[in-house]
């Protein structure tokens, strides 16, 4: 708990007051991460080659954008910031752990941007949603990856319309999960979606006791790679139960 406490509070004056209040997520993330290191090890690693794969073969390779960023793990960032001119982060808080650790590396390419991506903002003011439009602005892109974060919208998004007094669209979660994925389908540059898109609570007897679609009835595009993840194994919610997500990568 020293190690959580600290790591919020360097990160809090980093980050910007809007967004603040979401570093408390990204510490517990951190924290998870470490407890299960081992078991998230393929997954973070299948992450990484579906970004490699989706880097092969382009024929120019100078700014690439990273949404969802996070912590870094399942992104191959040391590949990315070697090949490419400019590598743009992108996401709600930067820890200050990963700050530190981009610094040590001496990335003086890559950058870092504190971004809602969901489009929650935009639909609560009448707008058509368009979370991703921000990328046309970005010159010479050649590459976007949503890194494991579009079923992370779909949550945080459902959170908020929950906790909303009313004047948001009953389909809110559903639209703004298709504005991420139209956002990536209308880019004229190579790009990658790895997210979750369901999830089990599976006891020690492998009984299912319940499932739920992340993407809330949305249909990704077709998937080049599957697996699963075992975002909770035995001991780390429950003695009794473990968590798997089922994880996809479309490029």
């Amino acid at each position: 708990m020293i190690a959580e406490a600290l790591l919020y509070a360097a990160t809090w004056p980093l980050t910007g007051k809007p967004h603040r209040k979401f570093i408390r997520y990204s510490v517990n993330l951190w924290s998870r991460a470490r407890r299960c290191a081992s078991d998230w090890a393929e997954h973070e690693e299948m992450s990484r080659n579906a970004i490699r794969a989706a880097t092969a073969g382009l024929r120019q390779k100078r700014t690439a954008v990273v949404l969802g960023s996070g912590l870094l793990r399942d992104v191959p960032i040391e590949e990315l910031a070697r090949d490419f001119d400019t590598v743009v982060l992108v996401d709600l808080v930067h820890l200050a752990s990963v700050r530190l650790w981009l610094s040590a590396k001496g990335y003086r390419n890559v950058r870092l941007i504190e971004r809602d991506l969901s489009g929650y903002d935009e639909l609560a003011a009448g707008k058509e949603p368009e979370p991703l439009g921000f990328l046309r602005s970005v010159p010479y892109l050649d590459l976007v990856v949503s890194a494991n974060l579009l079923s992370q919208i779909g949550r945080g998004v459902k959170r908020r319309y929950e906790a909303a007094t009313g004047g948001m669209p009953a389909d809110t979660v559903e639209r703004l999960i298709t504005a991420h994925l139209a956002g990536l389908s209308e880019l004229a540059c190579r790009h990658c979606l790895v997210t979750d898109i369901a999830y089990a609570v599976i006891d020690r007897n492998s009984k299912i006791h319940e499932e739920a679609d992340l993407l809330h009835g949305i249909l990704p595009p077709p998937a080049k790679a599957a697996w699963t993840w075992p975002v909770a194994p035995l001991g780390e919610e429950s003695r009794d139960y473990r968590i798997e997500h089922k994880v996809i990568a479309a490029w």
